[in-house]
């Protein structure tokens, strides 16, 4: 056999291979398409669902999700779902599980908030306004510091005040407003709900008494506490600040009078001719 003969042999034995190799990939890829994708049919949500809401049928989707890594809490009926209320912001597409809807054992005059309020915290509401509330910009799931402002403990001139940050990286629960009455006239007060520990949750109530606060909005990534020293006027107009004239107290002197108290009885001198003596007589 000459040359270019053995190589047309290799060439064709190559191809009829290579063949056979693809159609036996083809059958086998053809039969598991057959099979179909065995999953489990969960729920997931169709749309932004925001925190509070009550599900209805066109905000939940089933979708199927493999056997083997099956989310806590997952739900599979969406009809059982209708009337739910969430406790989570659900963005479309996440997985609608049991943590992230009110119980349904649970009261149902129950706030949403109660949920929201991790344990060992509390929900702490206070009033702001625009400035202070950072023009709107704060919302929920937001983190902020809270700046108190409020003359300085012990000084005598009542109009030094002090700014400083009481509290640091605090999430935000809710933002409202709330109406009051102000000259016989309702006003809409914007209000900040704050989730905060309880010993942080006193700081700003009395914080909010004493003085006035404001909130600093915080980057979503940015949690590093900073200790400031607080800031005065002098310190923003760059002046050196001179020593504060401290309130003393006034200790005023009590003296106590003692009065000596009278003698038990008489005293007389008796002579009796050289002699003398003295002697006692009671009081009648």
């Amino acid at each position: 056999m000459n040359r270019p003969s053995a190589i047309s042999v290799a060439a064709v034995t190559a191809i009829l291979f290579a063949g056979s190799a693809a159609v036996s990939i083809y059958s086998y890829l053809k039969r598991e398409a057959g099979k179909g994708f065995q999953g489990v049919a969960i729920a997931t949500a169709a749309t932004d669902i925001p925190v509070g809401t009550r599900l209805d049928g066109q905000m939940v989707k089933l979708v199927a999700w493999p056997k083997e890594s099956l989310p806590p809490g997952y739900l599979a009926d969406a009809k059982a779902l209708q009337g739910r209320v969430a406790v989570r912001p659900l963005a479309a597409g996440d997985l609608v599980t049991e943590q992230k809807l009110m119980p349904q054992n649970g009261n149902s005059s129950s706030s949403v908030m109660s949920y929201l309020v991790p344990q060992g915290h509390r929900a702490v509401t206070v009033a702001v306004n625009e400035v202070a509330g950072v023009a709107g910009f704060i919302t929920p799931q937001s983190r902020v510091d809270v700046v108190l402002t409020t003359p300085r403990p012990g000084v005598a001139d009542r109009e030094d005040n002090i700014s400083k940050v009481i509290l640091q990286n605090i999430p935000v629960l809710a933002s409202g407003q709330i109406t009051e009455q102000k000259d016989g006239k309702p006003t809409v007060t914007p209000t900040v709900t704050l989730d905060l520990p309880p010993t942080d949750a006193e700081k700003l109530i009395v914080g909010a008494k004493k003085g006035s606060l404001q909130l600093l909005l915080r980057n979503v990534i940015d949690v590093a506490s900073v200790d400031t020293g607080g800031a005065t006027v002098a310190k923003a107009l760059g002046e050196r600040e001179r020593p504060a004239a401290v309130v003393r107290p006034v200790i005023k002197e009590i003296r106590r009078v003692v009065t000596p108290s009278p003698p038990a009885g008489y005293q007389m001198e008796i002579i009796k001719g050289a002699a003398k003596t003295t002697g006692e007589f009671p009081r009648e």
